[in-house]
């Protein structure tokens, strides 16, 4: 288990890399310039060479990204923002526990109703709690969370003033954004979860335990469940990771600073220090969540724990 740990660990050296790379190219290759949206186009030209050669963006292109990753290599620097002149990891740190209150709430939410509503859900197959779930999973499925946040805005907040519409003071700001992205979420999980347990209470050990007189509910608890988790697992993680990333929609109606808008707001004005410290931040949280998740894997089912321990080869 250590040696599979570790030899993960060290694939994401190249993977980072990878993605260092991809966004600074594409972030150089994009029309416009630092000096010029700092200054605005009524510059001088010597005005905006200078500003450009201050920050380095006067430099080739190669030397300017292994320069970056030597910063980052040997001094623990993601670089100063463009725009603000302040150390990247700051302003990274300022927002990024917003987004993680709101990951935490939503993915909690949505877990809760998901993965319950799917099992309740498969158990009484075809029966109406069958259809109502399956039908309001596909509506709210289909709902675009930009509606939906709007929507909650203008009932709650707007017309009956209950919760409070922006920002990210106290938890009652948290409750309409929470809303807003775990519903989407938690209709996929409940179909997931409920296909997942249909699969698995056809399968032969199932029928056998029931056979010798198991009860339902410890055949769900013990039995089913710990199965059909597997790809469920493997959702709630990835949809965790990218909810790092900052749930842009929820950020955008609700005005929560979070790192979503931190990132947007940068692309735009070509802020690339803080483009690109956020990148790996997040590139780096996800790749560990992924990790975490494989790991999870040995504890649900022993003989992917055993494959662990002889290859050190993950579930696929």
């Amino acid at each position: 288990m250590v040696k599979f740990v570790v030899k993960r660990l060290l694939y994401m050296i190249p993977v980072l890399l990878g993605v260092a790379f991809l966004v600074f190219a594409i972030l150089s290759l994009t029309p416009g310039d630092p000096g010029t949206i700092i200054l605005g186009i009524t510059a001088k030209p010597e005005d905006i060479a200078s500003l450009n050669a201050q920050l380095g963006y006067d430099r080739p292109f190669f030397i300017r990204f292994f320069n970056y990753i030597g910063d980052i290599i040997f001094h623990f620097d993601l670089g100063t923002s463009y725009q603000s002149r302040e150390p990247v990891i700051d302003s990274i740190l300022a927002r990024f526990p917003n987004t993680l209150k709101l990951t935490i709430f939503s993915m909690s939410v949505s877990s809760v109703i998901g993965i319950s509503l799917g099992i309740l859900s498969a158990v009484r197959q075809y029966s109406v709690l069958d259809h109502v779930c399956v039908i309001t999973a596909l509506i709210f499925a289909c709902i675009p969370g930009f509606w939906l946040g709007l929507m909650l805005l203008m009932l709650f907040s707007l017309k009956l003033g209950w919760l409070p519409p922006y920002g990210a003071g106290s938890l009652r700001h948290f409750i309409l954004p929470t809303i807003t992205v775990s519903m989407t979420s938690a209709a996929g999980l409940l179909r997931l979860t409920r296909s997942a347990m249909l699969e698995t209470i056809r399968q032969e050990y199932i029928r056998t335990a029931k056979a010798k007189g198991a009860s339902e509910k410890r055949i769900i608890v013990r039995h089913a469940l710990r199965n059909a988790m597997i790809p469920v697992i493997t959702t709630l993680g990835t949809s965790f990771g990218a909810s790092l990333g900052g749930a842009i929609i929820a950020e955008t109606v609700f005005a929560m600073p979070g790192m979503g808008t931190l990132i947007t707001t940068a692309i735009r004005q070509k802020d690339i220090p803080t483009v690109m410290g956020a990148t790996l931040f997040l590139a780096t949280l996800f790749s560990l969540i992924i990790l975490i998740v494989d790991l999870l894997y040995a504890f649900i089912d022993p003989r992917i724990k055993a494959k662990y321990r002889n290859g050190g080869k993950s579930h696929e």
